[in-house]
């Protein structure tokens, strides 16, 4: 059976001694320097890979942001939500239709904007037992 692009990318980070939390945290400041510069790496990759045609190097740049974004994840302690928070997310992003049930676009570069039924999604939820402790103690 196939591993998830998650449990591969944790096997990474048990590998070479990289954080897997076991609950959310963004509090170390190197762990989240970290995680932008290798985001914001990969990204630069994917601009270059995009203004040069390289369908190839396209292809890596993605993977790599997903193999990052993974890692974001596991660093942050957030696995245990992702796919949850990602259905919400998801369910949020299909209200965006108009009054007439079809997509309302942006001109300038096809966009998807919001309808009128647009709804933002509950990602406190995923976090609400975090967020009230913060709240008890400030």
């Amino acid at each position: 059976m196939t591993k998830t692009t998650l449990e591969q990318v944790q096997e990474f980070h048990e590998t070479y001694g990289l954080p897997v939390l076991d609950k959310p945290s963004i509090a170390d400041e190197k762990t989240n320097k970290l995680r932008i510069n290798l985001l914001a790496e990969e990204l630069d990759e994917l601009k270059e890979a995009l203004e040069e045609g390289d369908l190839l190097e396209t292809l890596d740049a993605l993977i790599d942001l997903q193999y990052v974004l993974d890692g974001a994840f596991l660093s942050f302690g957030l696995q245990e939500m992702k796919n949850a928070a990602f259905d919400e997310v998801h369910r949020s992003n299909m209200s965006k239709l108009g009054a007439d049930g079809k997509p309302i676009r942006r001109e300038s570069d096809g966009k998807v904007l919001k309808g009128p039924d647009y709804f933002k999604p509950d990602l406190k939820q995923f976090l609400k037992h975090i967020l009230d402790k913060k709240d008890k103690a400030a």
